[in-house]
């Protein structure tokens, strides 16, 4: 079995260089090549719009779950192929947690962090066998990926709940890790 539906959490902003941007159109294009469906939170602002405007731009599939909050404020994505409102963060969290095959995690803020913390939660209690991958955009999650060792030395964590995570700066070799770890969770 392969990824066919991916969700992606990443920032509802651009972040302070090209790079995110430009890494955020590589990977839409990667999906729409590959016919891989995006599932994200529905938005047309940040990494987040980009992305699913890059897949929608080359042929793609982009399923977008927003909640009825920002989808009030006019936020939702005109690129969106399928729009699933919902009434709340945690019921869109829980759709796209639900359609998707694995994740990926670009650069974000807060809200992206929340996230990717959950479904790694979920993915080491088993609520979910979805592999996880985070995309190390320009060294962005370097310190992240410190402190998960930092975790890790003062056992607050296994070393099993380290390797759950896929982490690289290429989306090909992310998402051979992404199918490698799903074959394995079958």
């Amino acid at each position: 079995m392969s990824v066919k539906n991916v969700c992606v959490f990443c920032g509802s902003r651009e972040g302070s260089t090209g790079i995110y941007a430009s890494k955020a159109a590589s990977l839409g294009k990667y999906l729409a090549k590959n016919k891989i469906r995006l599932i994200f939170g529905g938005g047309q602002v940040g990494l987040m719009g980009l992305l699913a405007n890059a897949v929608s731009q080359a042929g793609g599939e982009v399923l977008g779950v927003i909640p009825r909050l920002l989808y009030d404020k006019e936020l939702a994505n005109p690129a969106v192929h399928k729009l699933l409102i919902v009434d709340s963060m945690h019921q869109r969290k829980q759709k796209m947690y639900q359609l998707a095959d694995a994740f990926i995690v670009l650069p974000g803020g807060v809200g992206t962090m929340e996230e990717a913390f959950e479904a790694w939660t979920w993915l080491q209690l088993g609520i979910h066998k979805k592999p996880i991958g985070l995309l190390n955009v320009n060294g962005f999650y370097d310190f992240l990926l410190h402190f998960i060792e930092v975790m890790y030395q003062e056992d607050f964590i296994k070393v099993s709940h380290k390797k759950l995570l896929c982490v690289g700066t290429d989306i090909e070799r992310i998402f051979y890790d992404l199918n490698a770890s799903l074959e394995q969770y079958l």
